[in-house]
């Protein structure tokens, strides 16, 4: 029997997106399916590759070179959705290759079925994405795309209080913040299909914050941590600018995010939040 954390390598190294998250999928309905059977697979050991497999195409530019689209244009929707698509497949990677790289740090059961969830639901959101594509005459790989969606992975391999404090707390809660505006771009141009899965993930990744707050304040409790001290250090340890304003702080505190966390990183400080000059 395959552990789970050798089948989130195995997603890893999956490199077509929709046979990535096919597998995805797959995974995920054997773990669920094993742990209501009271017969939990084993969590086991992986050897995680330090990059994902990925396919020829889309081509992976720095993040300054790929072209900007305005989306008041079929061909700028198009952009911005592809771009969306990108994200979210490098999602599917991050949450298997939490579950693959940490499976090695005493967890509860629990930690495990988060991430899983998280990653099949993003398999979910790339496929969306993609059909939306390919129902306006493109897909996924027709564009270029950007080659820096995996630094937080590479800069936080040995630190999972880094992982969590970056890529779900930081990266993730960023998508609250820009995903309603993106939602009413789509339905201003009455396109049904890319509203309705852009409201999906935006409903489903508030549950993705919350996993990372819940198991980051999980860890620094058995650490005897102070959790928003310990954020900002790794925030600002790992995570390469400032945090940009507005905040979505309906949904960020609905994940478990307090303004005291974000607003003393962001580029701008609110008066309650400024540092004292003295």
């Amino acid at each position: 029997m395959k552990s789970l954390a050798e089948r989130a390598e195995e997603v890893l190294r999956t490199a077509d997106g929709r046979a990535k998250t096919a597998l995805s999928h797959a995974h995920a309905a054997d773990w669920f399916a094993a742990r209501r059977a009271g017969n939990a697979l084993p969590i086991g050991r992986a050897q995680p590759p330090d990059r994902p497999a990925r396919p020829d195409r889309p081509e992976l530019l720095p993040p300054r070179d790929v072209p900007r689209r305005r989306p008041g244009s079929p061909q700028g929707r198009i952009a911005l959705l592809h771009a969306l698509a990108h994200i979210e497949l490098n999602a599917v990677d991050l949450h298997w290759d939490i579950v693959a790289r940490f499976a090695h740090v005493p967890m509860p059961p629990g930690f495990f079925d988060d991430w899983v969830k998280a990653a099949d639901e993003e398999s979910k959101h790339f496929n969306l994405l993609c059909d939306c594509l390919e129902a306006m005459g493109s897909h996924y790989g027709a564009l270029p795309a950007h080659a820096g969606m995996w630094r937080a992975a590479e800069d936080t391999a040995d630190d999972l209080m880094g992982r969590l404090a970056v890529v779900p707390m930081v990266l993730e809660a960023r998508g609250l913040d820009v995903t309603p505006g993106m939602i009413e771009i789509f339905r201003k141009a009455q396109d049904p299909q890319a509203t309705a899965a852009l409201e999906t993930i935006y409903a489903e990744e508030v549950g993705h914050v919350a996993y990372g707050a819940k198991w980051f304040n999980f860890l620094c409790g058995r650490e005897n941590l102070d959790p928003k001290d310990t954020f900002h250090a790794l925030v600002r340890r790992y995570f390469h600018g400032a945090l940009k304003p507005p905040f979505n702080e309906e949904k960020r505190a609905e994940a478990g995010l307090p303004p005291d966390f974000y607003w003393p990183l962001a580029e701008e400080f609110p008066p309650a939040f400024r540092p004292d000059p003295g």
